[in-house]
């Protein structure tokens, strides 16, 4: 596969990211839609686990095959994004582990801290090849601003990062969200 043919589908593998989280945001809001989640968080576990994996293997391609140098930016993300695949691996292993009360609590807790940092982290360093002129801390090798993929004129890796962040937080909450209801603190 060359890097065009990768950066594409990976692309729409994020854009497909995006439409999953945008679609458990929404059923998350009404009492019809956590009701059908509630049914479905093995499955939903599952998705998350392989918005993680997959994200961490485009990551290795891009660098290891791809031959991309990934900026500062793009190791932190890493370090945020590789223990999901570990964290949400052994959910999907052990799903009896969430049937002990307050299991979805501690998947949230297990996982919330990696996405939400992986989030903020990645939305600046959108910001930063938006806006390339502000300058940042990078070395000159492996400048932040430099802009690896650019798909369908907006999509790049870190817009990649983020919606891949955005979608592990959207369903692990939805995965969890029977949680919510009926477990007294």
């Amino acid at each position: 596969m060359s890097v065009a043919q990768m950066s594409l589908f990976a692309a729409l593998l994020a854009l497909l990211a995006a439409g999953m989280t945008i679609a458990a945001g929404a059923l998350m809001m009404k009492s019809s839609g956590r009701a059908l989640l509630a049914n479905s968080g093995s499955v939903i576990c599952q998705l998350a686990f392989s918005v993680a994996a997959v994200a961490t293997a485009g990551s290795l391609w891009f660098s290891e095959v791809g031959d991309f140098v990934p900026c500062e930016y793009c190791w932190y993300q890493r370090i945020f994004m590789y223990p999901l695949v570990v964290v949400l691996g052994v959910e999907v292993w052990r799903p009896e582990a969430r049937s002990v009360r307050g299991g979805g609590r501690m998947l949230r807790w297990r996982t919330l801290p990696f996405t939400v940092c992986g989030l903020f982290l990645s939305a600046y360093h959108v910001q930063l090849q938006w806006f390339p002129e502000q300058g940042s801390s990078c070395d000159l090798i492996a400048p932040c601003t430099q802009q690896w993929v650019d798909e369908f004129g907006f999509v790049s890796l870190p817009l990649m990062a983020f919606l891949g962040f955005a979608a592990i937080t959207v369903l692990v909450l939805a995965a969890t969200v029977s949680d919510d209801a009926g477990v007294e603190d």
